[in-house]
């Protein structure tokens, strides 16, 4: 757990450093978010996660971002890392394809995606305790509904809506893989 606790929190600070150095440098990473439909945004795919419009998007992410990922990496061993990398590709390829004419970034996308997968794969897994992760999960944050829906031009609800899609998708076929292993 202890081991789990700190690569997250390693992987936090490695978000929050780069943010301050971007508040320090004379341009802009945001450029170098998912700008759909653009080879230049392509880079986005990967990259977007890892940047942040200020302080205040960073703040606002870490908090769930640290609890989605210490539940991932508990309850999901085996599966976190291909979750936390496929809902990257996935949500970020959807915004690439299909997001507004805009620099997406931020990594509300992945938390968007956690949630999601943790939500359905703990439902369809038929375990008690999976189960009452994803009750916990709706219970801590189910208003992050809200955020699918565009509402303010400035957040990428696009990034929220594809993350939570890629988290679904994710839960549904890894679950699937799992009953056929297992069969």
């Amino acid at each position: 757990m202890k081991k789990r606790v700190t690569n997250i929190l390693i992987f936090i600070s490695i978000l929050w450093i780069i943010t301050i150095v971007d508040s320090i440098l004379p341009f802009e990473f945001c450029q170098y978010g998912i700008v759909p439909r653009t080879l230049k945004g392509l880079i986005g795919i990967i990259s977007a996660p890892l940047l942040h419009a200020n302080f205040f998007h960073l703040l606002s992410n870490t908090l769930p971002l640290f609890v989605l990922l210490l539940v991932l990496f508990t309850f999901y061993t085996d599966d976190a890392l291909d979750v936390v990398i496929l809902s990257v590709l996935i949500g970020g390829s959807l915004v690439w394809i299909f997001g507004r004419a805009s620099s997406h970034v931020g990594i509300s996308g992945l938390i968007y995606s956690l949630a999601a997968f943790l939500i359905l794969a703990g439902i369809i897994r038929k375990d008690i305790k999976l189960f009452l992760i994803s009750l916990l999960i709706i219970f801590l944050y189910g208003g992050l509904i809200w955020g699918v829906f565009p509402t303010r031009y400035w957040i990428s609800w696009e990034g929220h809506l594809f993350g939570a899609i890629a988290g679904f998708l994710l839960a549904y076929f890894l679950v699937k893989k799992k009953r056929t292993q297992n069969a």
